[in-house]
């Protein structure tokens, strides 16, 4: 049952087996932690969270090595590839009891996800995603991560072990004998102390903390920040406060083609599928295959901080399956043009470079050849007629946080785990390494939803309810 305002927590006086700040990812740990006989408490500090938070802004990613789906595609594939895939990405770099835990419950965290929460999860074998040696990103129709959260919420919202309260924020922890107290802050400003066995810190990142961003991520500080208002870095300042320790606090999740001014996200798929960038001079400045999220900066560091994606009606085509695509196509981001002239002229480019650029690009293509920037993928060759899109670079989550062990309880310094403690998603160190380019698609959505997943296994093992 879920309730609002006070009322939630007042009606019910029994104290919580665990508390949820966080109703994202977070919920996977709620909803696992409630199957297993916990009784458990969310609190999510906006009223909108169904559309508002990190999951919902996602777009529904989750990998899963060695899962059912994939071995119904003939796709071999395995954890231990999956962890060399994320060691490789991050030059060695990721959290290694992290990175192998999560490598590790992929497969079983995309299967419970379709067969105890009921979403139609499938696997997304249409666009070879930057770093990831197989298909293995599992996802539901529309790429959506709102659809996603929405089916989380409909299971909570059903499960009587589980009550929500939102909005409200959680402010502060302090031990207690048999646990934590969660301070809890209402929009009135009154606050009350809810005693709890464990806490789970699923508030995400920093990202909407200028302050925070600008001291440990300067680099993308001057970015657009597309992403929940309520990433405040609630989560990290709790946990130091309770004496824990932090890493890859430089780790961020960017995105090189979030469309101006609409800010909507046009998504990498017009890239993959054989789609080009051009500055402002109307030329390519770097490998459109490598990761979108390295790529942000490097479209921010173009003259006037933006670029123009190119693609064509058969990449056009391949985009559908997104929702985000399809929603940036109906905001009129997208422009069309008969050739060339046309589209620089609509994008207020000079038209012999522009065409000397796309006649690159298409001879790269048709030869099969490495450009001067080291793409070499080159899926399809644009032609006919052309569509333009304005982007810039774009700020999505951070992906440093706490410390957390392979069961994402919070760690000190020295390797010991702050009792009765856990963290995931953004609130947690992640699997990305250091800066942008270790990110792999689903290193965002994979933490919070995994790491909260373990940690309410975690719970319950200790709680004595399973093995």
């Amino acid at each position: 049952m879920s309730g609002e305002g006070r009322a939630g927590a007042e009606r019910d006086s029994l104290r919580p087996d665990l508390v949820v700040a966080g109703a994202g990812g977070g919920l996977a740990g709620a909803l696992r932690a409630a199957e297993l006989g916990l009784r458990v408490l969310v609190v999510e500090a906006s009223q909108h969270y169904a559309h508002g938070n990190n999951t919902s802004m996602s777009t529904a990613m989750v990998p899963g090595a060695g899962s059912r789906w994939q071995k119904e595609a003939g796709i071999d594939d395995s954890p231990e590839i999956f962890l060399a895939d994320v060691m490789a990405k991050t030059k060695g770099n990721a959290d290694p009891a992290v990175s192998r835990a999560l490598t590790g419950v992929g497969a079983r965290l995309v299967a419970w996800l379709a067969d105890y929460v009921g979403l139609p999860m499938e696997l997304a074998t249409d666009i070879p995603y930057p770093g990831h040696t197989n298909f293995r990103c599992h996802t539901v129709p529309g790429r959506s991560g709102t659809k996603m959260l929405a089916g989380l919420i409909a299971k909570a919202e059903a499960d009587p072990k589980i009550d929500i309260l939102a909005p409200a924020r959680l402010v502060d922890a302090r031990p207690t004998r048999e646990g934590l107290a969660a301070l809890i802050e209402f929009p009135d400003g009154a606050q009350e102390a809810i005693e709890c066995g464990s806490l789970l810190l699923a508030t995400n990142g920093f990202g909407a903390n200028r302050e925070l961003v600008e001291r440990y991520i300067p680099e993308i500080a001057e970015a657009t920040y597309h992403g929940s208002a309520e990433s405040r870095g609630d989560g990290l300042r709790i946990g130091l406060g309770l004496g824990a320790d932090a890493d890859c606090l430089d780790a961020y999740q960017g995105h090189a083609a979030l469309a101006v001014p609409y800010a909507t996200l046009l998504g990498w798929a017009t890239m993959m599928h054989g789609g080009i960038l051009v500055n402002s001079e109307a030329r390519r400045f770097g490998n459109e295959s490598r990761g979108y999220s390295e790529y942000a900066a490097e479209v921010l560091a173009q003259p006037g901080g933006t670029a123009i994606a190119i693609i064509d009606e058969y990449v056009f085509e391949k985009c559908q399956p997104f929702d985000d695509f399809r929603a940036t196509v109906e905001a009129g981001a997208l422009r069309w043009a008969n050739n060339v002239e046309e589209l620089a002229e609509l994008f207020g480019l000079d038209g012999a470079r522009l065409s000397a650029t796309l006649a690159e690009a298409r001879a790269c293509s048709e030869n099969g050849t490495e450009d001067g920037f080291g793409r070499s993928w080159w899926p399809h060759t644009l032609n006919g007629r052309l569509g333009g899109v304005r982007v810039t670079g774009a700020l999505f989550h951070t992906q440093g946080g706490l410390r957390v062990d392979e069961h994402a309880a919070v760690l000190r310094e020295d390797g010991t785990r702050v009792e009765h403690l856990y963290a995931s998603g953004g609130a947690a160190v992640g699997m990305s390494g250091h800066g942008a380019s270790g990110y792999l698609a689903g290193n965002g959505l994979l933490p919070a939803l995994g790491l909260a997943f373990l940690a309410a296994e975690e719970v319950a093992r200790l709680a004595g309810r399973v093995s």
